[in-house]
């Protein structure tokens, strides 16, 4: 066969050598062999039937095929230059000028995922070309090659060509005038079909003067008979004067038809008859037929896009050049892509160019790096639509300001397959028409969902045997195997870059296991045997009962049969019984997904948002060795996903790709949910897996289900969590469905700054204790917190700052805070650079305060002016009783003078040294724990030298005092004091 086709495709265009073996019904015809070319009109019909009547052949109306290449036409003069005319005048007209814009206008526009995840950018702007390898028909029947990672990347053997170049002359030297491209899924046919016609719209393919795209899927819904003008004119109506003259004119002509996979073509003429007649009113399918038969416009060139397991619906004699689109097949065009999409002006959507583009710079690095490392993720972007889920997901963790019910992880997802997959059905030749996605949630679905419970990403042959072949029972399900093989396998699996796991396959993109599972389980295709074998019957026996139902009724209605309606009446209480039973699969949908959520080995794990970046950014650090145990696989997205899907929105749009979630389902799974995972998220949670829990409440955008579950949290402990813009609008965006008050919010070192006060400013309002120590808090965001202190609706009563900037200019902004504040007990502001300028600011507003009861400016290099004028404050000050003062630069005058500081007499204490008096003091043991808390972040030295001050004082102070028992508690104290010297100098502290 390959021979045939090879000798077959070097004859040249407008051969009949094959034509009467592939005439249907020609029997006792003699073979001839003709070279013509295809004249239109009635002088071209009167020539054919002369070689019609000569041959003794029987053809329908219309023009022979010839072969997908070049055409011979005969010289006529004077028809073309009564062509060139006509085509002036339409030039002239201004016609295919106006249908260039409508174009270009139409295929600029990006999709409605493109605008909500991201910024939009044209084509122009963002756009390389995917690798194009020029192909044969016998490459495609062959046998594939093992899938591993070097066959995906390098293919050196075949001639890479560009798109531009596709209609070039092949190797016989013959023009090339049908081309197939094709590609599997994700690899960029549409989007490349998208590039040509702007690119043509912009007069960068000037081979062509026109050219007219068609979705083969519009065609496909259309059953009406129209003729090829009609189809043109009524798709752009620009064209109402071109059409008439394109057969005359030497128009340079491309047709682009998008999608050949939709169509069912028959090219046999006993199934579609020859056309070769413009004005004709024929099936669309037939027109798309004789157009590559090129009896219809035989000078017209034609590109097809399909998918590979549709190639083979048009006869190789009608095609000039195959092509396959191999994506990024080279990591530099990865990388290109990446440079061009991350670096774009507007993509973090902020003012400040300056930090933004220091932080695209920076993700464009990190993930080149990654890249260069020939992980997982090179293998993932060898699809283009896999690097635009790259930088969506990467644009959503670190360039979201503000969270929209509409911008989840899990939308992004859906969203992203909905890009790809349309609500295709896999194979439009079978009867059953199921979905792409609905094939993918039962198969992938199932594999991804097994190796969710059994910790597994890496999948051997067996594993697919076992989730593809195992239940395969009729040709009809071994035709749907094997498209989705060819088309769709290796979108969602690829082979695993990991040394001695080259033949095993792992899911492209991680993520996409987990997603893949909860939908295989919340579309409820986890079922059991009897499950199945029991839905099954259900439907049966309801159908068929109601129509038995009604003829016995009309029956025993004449014969005494009563007996019959009881029997019957009895038979409709199994679906009503099987349905009550059915329900509980609702409540083991929420008990896993309660299961998995709070799963204890992953409480200490980094939340899902820092995974997720890390799965595309990389780890730095050095690489594992291949003989070192792996770390077990975590699967925390998995709930989150079961969760997302839930939401209406996602259900919608998952409605369009063929899975439906009815919301009677997603009711009875949210009502079964509240008994589970309301109640274990009221137990305390370690921060990490806290985060986790909101931001799982966020992707079910349930607003009722979120605020119960909110309300039922009295403290929020995130201490240690890097919070980054997105996680600061979550955590404002779930607790903003209810407005109860927080007893504490703990944001102990989570990377904030002041634009994160202002997104988490609502939940700030009602916080009673709030941790901001360890946040690199400067002015600006002290200018923040005094917006937030002066609001009437703040109910903030303790408030740390620790180990935080905040400086002169931050001490004045925090001292107008407390003279207009009517909320706040309790203030720290430990170590936290205010020196002498920013204690005496405090010291001016503290006198306007009337709440305030504990201050801490403990290490501040305060002097004895700035300590005693803060204490002479304090002593005036009607609840202020405690105020910190220790690991200052306080002397021993200032000593003296604020140990000679009395409760009952002067109403303040205040602590400075572990002693007080001839005494030790009552908090000693309190600035030891601080100190020991904020060793870490503290000078080491200087610590080290207050220390030995502390210890001396106490040896001073016990050499002053004769009672025993006071001597006792000094030498406790100077031990404690000496066993944390001792480790700070070893540097076991």
């Amino acid at each position: 066969m390959s021979r045939a086709m090879q000798c077959q495709s070097c004859l040249p265009w407008g051969s009949w050598a094959r034509l009467p073996r592939s005439l249907a019904g020609s029997r006792g015809t003699r073979g001839v062999s003709v070279r013509a070319a295809a004249v239109p009109g009635p002088a071209g019909r009167c020539f054919l039937g002369k070689i019609l009547c000569t041959s003794s052949i029987s053809l329908p109306r219309g023009c022979v095929r010839y072969q997908g290449g070049s055409q011979q036409n005969p010289a006529q003069p004077g028809s073309s230059r009564h062509g060139q005319s006509q085509l002036r005048n339409v030039a002239s007209s201004g016609a295919i000028k106006k249908h260039q814009q409508s174009l270009s206008a139409w295929f600029s526009h990006q999709p409605n995922e493109e605008r909500q995840f991201g910024p939009s950018f044209s084509l122009d702007a963002v756009h390389v070309d995917p690798v194009i390898r020029e192909s044969s028909l016998e490459e495609i029947l062959k046998p594939s090659p093992d899938l591993t990672i070097q066959n995906q990347l390098q293919q050196p053997s075949r001639r890479v060509i560009s798109l531009h170049n596709l209609f070039d002359m092949d190797a016989c030297g013959r023009q090339v005038k049908n081309v197939v491209l094709y590609g599997t899924v994700g690899t960029g046919k549409s989007t490349l079909i998208k590039k040509m016609v702007v690119d043509w719209c912009h007069g960068r393919l000037p081979r062509f003067e026109l050219v007219i795209p068609f979705s083969c899927e519009d065609l496909s819904h259309s059953h009406a008979h129209v003729s090829l003008r009609r189809l043109i004119t009524k798709k752009y109506q620009h064209l109402r004067d071109v059409v008439p003259v394109l057969e005359a004119s030497n128009l340079k002509v491309l047709f682009i038809l998008n999608g050949l996979e939709r169509l069912n073509l028959d090219f046999r003429l006993a199934g579609t008859e020859l056309c070769c007649d413009p004005n004709e009113p024929v099936p669309p399918s037939a027109i798309v037929v004789n157009l590559l038969r090129k009896y219809l416009l035989p000078e017209a060139s034609i590109i097809v896009t399909t998918r590979p397991s549709a190639v083979r619906r048009i006869p190789g004699k009608y095609v000039g050049r195959y092509a396959e689109i191999c994506g990024f097949s080279d990591t530099n065009l990865q990388k290109l892509y990446f440079q061009m999409r991350l670096s774009q002006p507007g993509c973090t959507g902020e003012e400040s160019q300056d930090c933004s583009s220091a932080e695209q710079e920076n993700l464009v690095e990190m993930l080149s790096r990654n890249l260069e490392r020939h992980n997982q993720i090179t293998a993932a972007c060898f699809l283009p639509s896999y690097c635009w889920l790259v930088c969506t997901t990467l644009h959503f963790l670190y360039f979201t300001r503000t969270v929209p019910p509409s911008q989840t992880l899990t939308g992004i997802y859906t969203s992203f397959l909905r890009l790809n997959f349309s609500g295709e059905v896999l194979d439009s030749t079978d009867p059953t028409h199921i979905s792409m996605m609905k094939y993918v949630a039962k198969t992938v679905g199932k594999l991804a969902y097994e190796g969710v419970m059994s910790r597994k990403t890496c999948f051997s042959e067996e594993d697919l045997q076992q989730c593809f072949e195992v239940e395969m029972k009729t040709e009809s399900e071994l035709n749907l195997l094997e498209v989705f093989r060819s088309d769709v396998f290796r979108f969602f699996l690829s082979p695993c870059v990991q040394p001695g796991k080259e033949h095993t396959f792992v899911f492209t993109i991680p993520a996409m296991q987990e997603y893949l599972a909860a939908l295989y389980v919340v579309l409820g295709e986890k079922k059991t045997l009897a499950q199945r074998v029991g839905q099954e019957l259900s439907e049966v026996i309801g159908k068929v009962s109601e129509d038995v139902a009604v003829v016995v009724n009309i029956i025993s209605k004449v014969l005494p049969l009563r007996f019959l309606p009881v029997l019957f009446n009895l038979l409709k209480i199994f679906p009503r019984y099987f349905s009550r039973v059915s329900g509980k699969d609702k409540d083991a949908i929420a008990h896993t997904m309660a299961d998995e959520l709070f799963k204890e080995e992953d409480y200490y794990n980094d939340d899902v948002l820092d995974q997720i970046n890390s799965s595309i950014l990389g780890v730095e650090g050095p690489l594992r060795h291949p003989d070192e145990a792996p770390d077990d696989e975590v699967f925390e997205l998995f709930p989150i996903f079961m969760g997302g899907i839930l939401s209406r929105r996602n259900r919608a749009i998952l409605e369009q790709l063929g899975c439906s979630i009815k919301n009677l389902a997603a009711f009875e799974i949210a009502k079964a949910m509240k008994k589970t995972v309301i109640r274990k998220g009221r137990k305390g949670l370690p921060p990490s897996e806290l985060m986790d829990y909101l931001f799982f409440l966020h992707e079910f955008q349930n607003e009722r289900f979120t605020a119960e579950a909110i309300r039922s949290l009295r403290a929020v402990n995130l201490s240690s969590v890097k919070m980054t813009p997105l996680k600061c609008s979550v955590l404002a965006s779930v607790m903003s469905t209810t407005c109860h008050e927080v007893e504490e919010l703990n944001l102990t070192s989570c990377n904030l700054d002041s634009g994160s006060l202002r997104t988490l400013f609502p939940v700030l309002l009602r916080c009673k204790a709030l941790h901001l120590q360890l946040n690199s808090l400067g002015s600006d965001a002290c200018k923040e917190i005094r917006d937030l202190l002066l609001h009437d609706k703040c109910v903030v009563s303790s408030l740390r700052l620790a180990n935080n900037p905040v400086g002169e200019q931050g001490a004045r902004y925090l001292a107008e805070a407390l003279a207009g504040n009517r909320s706040l007990t309790q203030l720290s502001l430990l170590h936290t650079a205010l020196g002498d300028p920013g204690a005496e600011a405090i010291a001016q507003h503290l006198a306007e305060n009337q709440h305030l009861q504990e201050l801490n400016l403990g290490y501040n290099s305060l002097t004895d002016t700035a300590a005693l004028r803060v204490v002479e404050v304090a002593k005036r000050h009607e609840t202020l009783d405690k105020v910190h003062l220790y690991f200052n630069d306080i002397s021993e005058d200032g000593k003296r003078a604020l140990d000679s500081l009395r409760m009952d007499r002067d109403g303040v204490r205040a602590l400075v040294f572990l002693t007080a008096g001839t005494d030790v003091s009552d908090y000693w043991s309190h600035i030891l724990n601080v100190v020991q808390r904020n060793l870490p972040f503290w000078d080491r030295e200087r610590v080290r030298q207050h220390l030995a001050l502390l210890l001396q004082d106490l040896e001073s102070s016990r050499s002053q005092t004769a009672n025993p028992w006071r001597k006792a508690k000094f030498l406790r104290v100077e031990s404690e004091v000496k066993k944390m010297l001792g480790k700070l100098q070893d540097g076991t502290l």
